[in-house]
């Protein structure tokens, strides 16, 4: 577990890089706005099936992720940062990245996606815009595979 020493506002946030003592019931709160969310016990898989994660856990509860699906060779994929809505604003989510970041250092490309006004969060760390290509399916939001299972 990596212990916060640079947020002295929070002394008893901590940062690990596993889902080591952590279930699905610490993992509520997040995908606000979302309208098909993913549920506690999907985020648990998503995050148990990436390559590279990152919690802020204060109290034995989840307040903060990011995670990286990675060839470990060449390249990472950032697909998600959440952080919980009373802790945004305090330095969170570049704390979260700063370690995923250290992570992932050595390869040659770590891209993510993101809403145009997310983009100066992601310019911080070094990275800059280029052209996606994305698909979406909003019916498979919540991680489930079909209708039957929601």
């Amino acid at each position: 577990m990596l212990q916060s020493n640079a947020m002295p506002e929070h002394p008893t946030v901590a940062f690990q890089t596993t889902l080591d003592g952590i279930c699905a019931a610490q993992l509520t709160g997040f995908f606000e706005g979302w309208p098909q969310p993913p549920t506690p016990d999907t985020l648990h898989r998503l995050l148990s099936g990436s390559s590279h994660i990152v919690l802020a856990v204060q109290d034995r509860q989840v307040i903060g992720f990011v995670n990286a699906v990675s060839d470990g060779v060449l390249s990472a994929y950032i697909p998600l940062l959440e952080v919980r809505a009373g802790w945004r604003g305090q330095g969170l989510g570049t704390r979260l990245m700063e370690h995923l970041l250290a992570q992932l250092g050595g390869l040659y490309t770590i891209d993510t996606a993101c809403d145009d006004e997310l983009v100066p969060f992601y310019a911080r760390f070094g990275m800059a815009r280029g052209n996606a290509m994305i698909r979406r399916d909003y019916a498979r939001q919540n991680g489930q595979s079909g209708a039957a299972e929601r």
